[in-house]
């Protein structure tokens, strides 16, 4: 085999060749799953844009480097499944630019982490993550909950998301900023179109406990409070087994 190659070597045209056909045959690997990526990739006609507040707090993600240390793909290894639940689908992130999958865990995999701890919680384990993970290594985000959040171009950030292709519509480009400040404040005029404009599913409520103020931490945790809750595509796919399926004779047998 290493004969063949300093053989080649001896030879520019043989290399070039081997190199080419090389080439193309990785190119081929790479592209040739592309003609069939519309009958992979899983469709959600319902799947919810991310809000204002929640894409300013997946911009705070991603500026403190949380990526580093947190993956956002669940493999479909049964340790994974087991551990976090369904593995991920490539329609959870349609909306994501940059997508944010990950392959290093320093701290654990939150790509369905939405809603599995109170806002409380996560504050607190923003603030010092030592008090509700002991062993944890996290460095303490603390300035979030003094650090105002500023909505004033957010409008111009939906444009942008806009022209990626994420179906933001005029009215809620055109209400960016005030959205922003609605879904913090449930009590503000300004609420009741976060509701209109994204679903009364989308979670209006003071996420850093202070309704009066409007800071990152808001933001940082209203972004984590929607991870996996975009899309229902995984609840309505079968996840992997971790045990063994039984069969209708020994399920009507059961105890």
């Amino acid at each position: 085999m290493f004969n063949i190659h300093y053989n080649l070597e001896k030879y520019s045209i043989g290399l070039v060749i081997a190199i080419i056909i090389v080439s193309a045959v990785g190119g081929i690997m790479e592209i040739a799953p592309l003609f069939t990526i519309h009958q992979t990739v899983e469709r959600d006609p319902d799947m919810r844009v991310y809000t204002p507040l929640e894409l300013a707090g997946r911009n705070i993600y991603i500026r403190e480097g949380c990526y580093a240390c947190h993956s956002q793909m669940i493999r479909t290894l049964r340790d994974d499944v087991d551990r976090y639940g369904h593995y991920s689908l490539a329609v959870e992130s349609r909306y994501d630019h940059p997508m944010l999958w990950g392959s290093k865990r320093t701290g654990p995999d939150i790509a369905r982490v939405g809603e599995k701890y109170s806002d409380a919680w996560q504050v607190r384990h923003l603030i010092n993550p030592r008090d509700v993970v002991p062993e944890s290594v996290m460095p303490s985000y603390a300035f979030l909950a003094e650090t105002s959040l500023d909505s004033k171009e957010f409008d111009k950030h939906l444009s942008a998301q806009k022209a990626l292709g994420v179906p933001y519509s005029e009215e809620m480009i055109k209400h960016a900023s005030a959205d922003t400040y609605g879904q913090s404040s449930p009590d503000s005029d300004a609420a009741s179109g976060v509701t209109t404009r994204y679903g009364e599913a989308t979670h209006v409520r003071p996420f850093d406990g202070k309704p009066s103020s409007l800071t990152e931490m808001d933001a940082l945790v209203a972004y984590l409070q929607v991870l996996g809750k975009l899309s229902d595509a995984a609840r309505t796919e079968k996840p992997l087994a971790s045990e063994p399926v039984k069969t209708e004779a020994e399920t009507k047998h059961a105890p």
